[in-house]
Protein backbone atom coordinates (compact mmCIF):
# COMPACT_ATOMS: atom_id res chain seq x y z
CA UNK A 1 0.00 0.00 0.00
CA UNK A 2 2.86 2.40 0.79
CA UNK A 3 4.39 1.62 -2.59
CA UNK A 4 1.13 2.45 -4.37
CA UNK A 5 0.76 5.70 -2.43
CA UNK A 6 4.36 6.65 -3.22
CA UNK A 7 3.86 5.94 -6.92
CA UNK A 8 0.66 8.00 -6.95
CA UNK A 9 2.42 10.90 -5.18
CA UNK A 10 5.31 10.77 -7.66
CA UNK A 11 2.88 10.73 -10.59
CA UNK A 12 0.96 13.66 -9.13
CA UNK A 13 4.19 15.60 -8.63
CA UNK A 14 5.22 14.95 -12.25
CA UNK A 15 1.83 16.18 -13.48
CA UNK A 16 2.08 19.35 -11.39
CA UNK A 17 5.60 20.07 -12.69
CA UNK A 18 4.45 19.34 -16.27
CA UNK A 19 1.41 21.62 -16.10
CA UNK A 20 3.30 24.25 -14.11
CA UNK A 21 6.11 24.44 -16.64
CA UNK A 22 3.57 24.89 -19.44
CA UNK A 23 1.80 27.67 -17.52
CA UNK A 24 5.06 29.45 -16.65
CA UNK A 25 6.29 29.26 -20.25
CA UNK A 26 2.97 30.63 -21.55
CA UNK A 27 3.14 33.38 -18.92
CA UNK A 28 6.70 34.26 -20.00
CA UNK A 29 5.64 34.40 -23.65
CA UNK A 30 2.64 36.61 -22.86
CA UNK A 31 4.87 38.92 -20.78
CA UNK A 32 7.38 39.20 -23.63
CA UNK A 33 4.54 39.95 -26.07
CA UNK A 34 3.00 42.58 -23.80
CA UNK A 35 6.35 44.34 -23.38
CA UNK A 36 6.95 44.21 -27.14
CA UNK A 37 10.36 42.57 -26.69
CA UNK A 38 10.90 40.96 -30.10
CA UNK A 39 14.18 39.33 -29.02
CA UNK A 40 12.48 37.57 -26.09
CA UNK A 41 9.59 36.49 -28.31
CA UNK A 42 12.02 35.00 -30.82
CA UNK A 43 13.91 33.23 -28.02
CA UNK A 44 10.61 31.61 -26.98
CA UNK A 45 9.72 30.60 -30.54
CA UNK A 46 10.61 27.47 -32.49
CA UNK A 47 10.77 29.14 -35.93
CA UNK A 48 10.91 25.98 -38.10
CA UNK A 49 7.78 24.58 -36.41
CA UNK A 50 5.91 27.91 -36.74
CA UNK A 51 6.87 28.12 -40.42
CA UNK A 52 5.74 24.54 -41.01
CA UNK A 53 2.38 25.19 -39.29
CA UNK A 54 1.77 28.28 -41.43
CA UNK A 55 2.75 26.53 -44.68
CA UNK A 56 0.39 23.65 -43.85
CA UNK A 57 -2.47 26.10 -43.29
CA UNK A 58 -1.72 27.95 -46.53
CA UNK A 59 -1.54 24.73 -48.55
CA UNK A 60 -4.81 23.40 -47.06
CA UNK A 61 -6.62 26.70 -47.60
CA UNK A 62 -5.22 26.93 -51.13
CA UNK A 63 -6.45 23.44 -51.99
CA UNK A 64 -9.87 24.30 -50.51
CA UNK A 65 -9.93 27.43 -52.64
CA UNK A 66 -9.24 25.38 -55.74
CA UNK A 67 -12.19 23.18 -54.90
CA UNK A 68 -10.25 20.09 -53.93
CA UNK A 69 -11.92 19.44 -50.58
CA UNK A 70 -10.30 16.16 -49.77
CA UNK A 71 -7.47 15.01 -47.53
CA UNK A 72 -4.04 15.51 -49.00
CA UNK A 73 -2.16 12.24 -49.32
CA UNK A 74 1.42 12.10 -48.01
CA UNK A 75 2.91 11.87 -51.50
CA UNK A 76 0.88 14.91 -52.64
CA UNK A 77 1.87 16.82 -49.51
CA UNK A 78 5.51 16.02 -50.18
CA UNK A 79 5.18 17.21 -53.79
CA UNK A 80 3.38 20.38 -52.73
CA UNK A 81 6.01 21.14 -50.10
CA UNK A 82 8.85 20.35 -52.50
CA UNK A 83 7.62 22.22 -55.56
CA UNK A 84 4.42 24.17 -54.95
CA UNK A 85 4.86 25.55 -51.47
CA UNK A 86 7.63 27.98 -52.29
CA UNK A 87 5.15 30.85 -52.49
CA UNK A 88 3.45 29.76 -49.25
CA UNK A 89 6.85 29.30 -47.64
CA UNK A 90 7.88 32.79 -48.73
CA UNK A 91 4.68 34.22 -47.24
CA UNK A 92 5.23 32.30 -43.98
CA UNK A 93 8.81 33.57 -43.71
CA UNK A 94 7.58 37.15 -44.17
CA UNK A 95 5.15 36.65 -41.27
CA UNK A 96 7.92 35.37 -39.00
CA UNK A 97 10.23 38.35 -38.91
CA UNK A 98 10.78 39.53 -35.34
CA UNK A 99 8.79 42.75 -35.87
CA UNK A 100 5.90 41.14 -37.77
CA UNK A 101 5.56 38.26 -35.29
CA UNK A 102 5.72 40.69 -32.37
CA UNK A 103 2.95 42.86 -33.88
CA UNK A 104 0.84 39.81 -34.72
CA UNK A 105 1.00 38.47 -31.16
CA UNK A 106 0.63 41.87 -29.49
CA UNK A 107 -2.14 43.48 -31.56
CA UNK A 108 -3.50 40.58 -33.59
CA UNK A 109 -2.75 42.36 -36.87
CA UNK A 110 -1.62 39.93 -39.53
CA UNK A 111 0.46 41.87 -42.01
CA UNK A 112 3.29 41.65 -44.48
CA UNK A 113 5.53 44.52 -43.47
CA UNK A 114 7.74 44.21 -46.57
CA UNK A 115 4.82 44.92 -48.90
CA UNK A 116 2.85 47.02 -46.39
CA UNK A 117 -0.19 44.74 -46.73
CA UNK A 118 -2.59 43.92 -43.88
CA UNK A 119 -4.54 40.67 -44.20
CA UNK A 120 -6.82 41.19 -41.19
CA UNK A 121 -6.85 40.92 -37.44
CA UNK A 122 -7.35 38.15 -34.95
CA UNK A 123 -7.51 37.95 -31.18
CA UNK A 124 -4.12 39.02 -29.81
CA UNK A 125 -2.10 36.91 -27.38
CA UNK A 126 -1.33 40.05 -25.36
CA UNK A 127 -4.98 40.35 -24.31
CA UNK A 128 -5.19 36.78 -23.01
CA UNK A 129 -6.37 36.80 -19.39
CA UNK A 130 -3.85 34.57 -17.66
CA UNK A 131 -4.74 35.79 -14.18
CA UNK A 132 -7.75 33.46 -14.14
CA UNK A 133 -6.22 30.00 -14.35
CA UNK A 134 -9.61 28.36 -14.97
CA UNK A 135 -10.31 30.48 -18.06
CA UNK A 136 -6.75 29.83 -19.23
CA UNK A 137 -7.11 26.07 -18.68
CA UNK A 138 -10.47 26.06 -20.49
CA UNK A 139 -8.82 27.39 -23.65
CA UNK A 140 -6.16 24.68 -23.75
CA UNK A 141 -6.44 21.66 -26.01
CA UNK A 142 -3.83 18.96 -25.56
CA UNK A 143 -2.62 17.89 -29.01
CA UNK A 144 0.13 15.51 -27.90
CA UNK A 145 1.76 14.96 -24.53
CA UNK A 146 4.44 17.45 -25.61
CA UNK A 147 2.21 19.98 -27.40
CA UNK A 148 -0.88 22.02 -26.60
CA UNK A 149 -2.98 24.59 -28.41
CA UNK A 150 -4.20 27.72 -26.68
CA UNK A 151 -7.32 29.39 -28.16
CA UNK A 152 -6.94 33.18 -28.16
CA UNK A 153 -10.61 34.12 -27.98
CA UNK A 154 -14.00 32.83 -26.93
CA UNK A 155 -14.98 31.32 -30.29
CA UNK A 156 -13.28 28.44 -32.08
CA UNK A 157 -12.41 30.78 -34.97
CA UNK A 158 -10.59 33.32 -32.79
CA UNK A 159 -7.16 32.01 -33.71
CA UNK A 160 -4.74 30.07 -31.58
CA UNK A 161 -1.13 29.51 -30.69
CA UNK A 162 0.54 26.17 -30.14
CA UNK A 163 3.35 25.50 -27.70
CA UNK A 164 5.70 22.53 -27.83
CA UNK A 165 7.91 21.12 -25.07
CA UNK A 166 11.51 21.77 -26.08
CA UNK A 167 13.84 20.35 -23.46
CA UNK A 168 12.66 21.80 -20.16
CA UNK A 169 10.69 24.77 -21.52
CA UNK A 170 7.73 25.23 -23.83
CA UNK A 171 8.18 27.24 -27.02
CA UNK A 172 5.75 28.78 -29.47
CA UNK A 173 5.45 26.19 -32.22
CA UNK A 174 2.46 27.24 -34.27
CA UNK A 175 0.02 29.99 -35.13
CA UNK A 176 -3.56 29.06 -35.94
CA UNK A 177 -4.84 31.87 -38.13
CA UNK A 178 -8.51 32.78 -38.30
CA UNK A 179 -10.24 31.38 -41.41
CA UNK A 180 -11.09 34.90 -42.65
CA UNK A 181 -7.47 36.06 -42.35
CA UNK A 182 -6.21 32.86 -43.95
CA UNK A 183 -8.65 33.31 -46.86
CA UNK A 184 -7.41 36.88 -47.39
CA UNK A 185 -3.85 35.62 -47.55
CA UNK A 186 -4.60 32.72 -49.91
CA UNK A 187 -6.56 35.03 -52.23
CA UNK A 188 -3.26 36.72 -53.04
CA UNK A 189 -1.76 33.45 -54.32
CA UNK A 190 -2.07 32.52 -58.00
CA UNK A 191 -4.85 30.06 -58.85
CA UNK A 192 -2.76 27.82 -61.11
Amino acid sequence: MKWLLGAFAALLLCLVVYAGSAFVSALDLVSAVRSGDAAQIMARTDLPRVRHSLVDQFVSAYLDRLGQKRPVRPLERMAIHAFGATVADDLAIKLMTPDTLSVLLKSGTVRNAAENVTFGTMSPLAELDISNIFVFAGRITLVKPVEFTLRLGESQDAGSVSMHLDGTTWKLSGLGLQPKVLANMVDRLPTR
